[in-house]
């Protein structure tokens, strides 16, 4: 995809702060607002796009409010007695069983109209970004790899016998990304306020000791907060001629990584949509 001049859609992860920007997409998506030419999706905000592209506009939130946000994916004892607190495996194999995407939509979607979709992974053993652009038959896996968190999910996924896992480790805000690769507007919907400020983890010191065999990934999440930070100031400082748009998670929501509580994710999902119905009546309302 050469095009000059590109219009970006940029989602943040989060786990199941991602319940927002589903709510975002899910305003755009029946609205049939959809200016994009490119999509960068990082973890759950990989997954929320990729429902996004194949018109499923409410199945991120049926998957987290009847799959992920129940004991089967989410267990601290599970996890205390060695398995996954986050259980990816079972998600992935109920929801193709239960809910499987369109994959067939998505794919003939982005061949029609010349679109671009790219799964963000990183690499274990350089602790570099992987920008994956996917197709029919490892959309799923590429969106899980990008997905799965260190420690929380047990295992070590691979990409083209590449070991990888969580791409908000490497480009958890992937603005600058797509302006590398053309976006002169860049829509980033955030799972975090836009006050976020990301500091350096307080268990870095165990990281070392965690990943022994991964320098790369080490030093990767060591500077994880840095990266993060230097993504905001492109946010809120963007060369000239590019335009960056900013869909944020409001000040004060209290939902974390791993909440559960079905009637605050209802309620963020839900702000999710008039935020996204706000943007879309301002982007229209000035042309």
């Amino acid at each position: 995809m050469n095009k000059k001049n590109k219009t970006a859609l940029v989602v943040e992860g989060g786990g199941m702060r991602g319940v927002f920007s589903a709510g975002v997409l899910n305003a755009f998506g029946t609205a049939g607002f959809d200016p994009f030419d490119l999509y960068i999706g990082v973890s759950a905000g990989a997954c929320n796009l990729a429902a996004h592209l194949a018109e499923q506009h409410n199945r991120n939130y049926h998957v987290t409010t009847v799959y992920s946000a129940t004991s089967r994916f989410i267990s601290l004892m599970r996890f205390i007695r060695g398995g996954h607190y986050m259980d990816l495996d079972w998600l992935w194999d109920i929801t193709i069983s239960e809910c499987r995407l369109d994959l067939e939509k998505i794919f003939s979607r982005l061949k029609k109209g010349k679109k671009e979709y790219v799964v963000v992974a990183t690499s274990i053993i350089t602790g570099l970004p992987l920008y994956l652009v996917p197709d029919r038959s490892n959309l799923e896996h590429y969106i899980k790899v990008s997905s799965s968190l260190p420690v929380l999910y047990r295992k070590i996924l691979n990409v083209d016998s590449i070991p990888a896992m969580d791409g908000g480790i490497a480009d958890p805000l992937p603005v600058i990304e797509a302006y590398k690769r053309g976006a002169k507007k860049i829509v980033i919907i955030r799972s975090r306020p836009s006050s976020y400020v990301k500091r350096k983890s307080h268990l870095s010191f165990l990281l070392p000791f965690i990943f022994r065999k991964y320098p790369g990934i080490t030093e990767a999440m060591k500077n994880r907060h840095r990266v993060y930070m230097e993504a905001v100031d492109f946010i809120n400082n963007p060369p000239e001629g590019i335009n960056v748009y900013e869909i944020s998670l409001p000040e004060g929501t209290n939902i974390s990584r791993t909440t559960k509580d079905p009637k605050l994710l209802e309620k963020v999902y839900m702000t999710g949509q008039r935020a996204g119905n706000d943007f879309i009546k301002k982007v229209c309302g000035s042309n």
